[in-house]
């Protein structure tokens, strides 16, 4: 049953990024990705309120729920928000070296693999 909560929130997540990227295209033209920008801060942003709630307040917050809401919801909005989450973690728990090492990592691996996916097929097409 988890899993279709988490489906179901993914499409919510989903049309929701969609719209914010076709508001962003109008208003800031096709040259900047206004819309990836804003739904990864504001994701992370609403991560951060659904992490600390859940932790503070939200003992009576059902899996089906918190799974519905981040990995759902927001994990269809952005995944830059699971990303913020798992490197906040760490250093809260002060880990602050694996953080650190864990958010270059990913930043500079996730931009490098795009370049190294483009590239394959360029040479595959070409």
């Amino acid at each position: 049953m988890t899993y279709l909560w988490v489906c179901l929130g993914g499409g919510i997540g989903a049309a929701a990024r969609h719209g914010v990227n076709r508001a962003a295209l109008m208003l800031a033209g096709p040259n900047y990705p206004a819309g990836t920008l804003f739904v990864n801060i504001a994701g992370c942003f609403v991560m951060g309120l659904f992490a600390g709630w859940f932790t503070y307040r939200g003992e009576d917050t059902s899996e089906s729920v918190r799974l519905f809401l981040t990995t759902g919801v927001l994990g269809g909005f952005t995944t830059f928000s699971a990303f913020a989450l798992d490197t906040g973690l760490m250093w809260e728990r002060h880990d602050t070296g694996a953080a650190i090492l864990y958010a270059a990592v990913s930043v500079l691996g996730s931009v490098s693999a795009l370049f190294a996916g483009l590239a394959a097929v360029r040479a595959l097409t070409s």
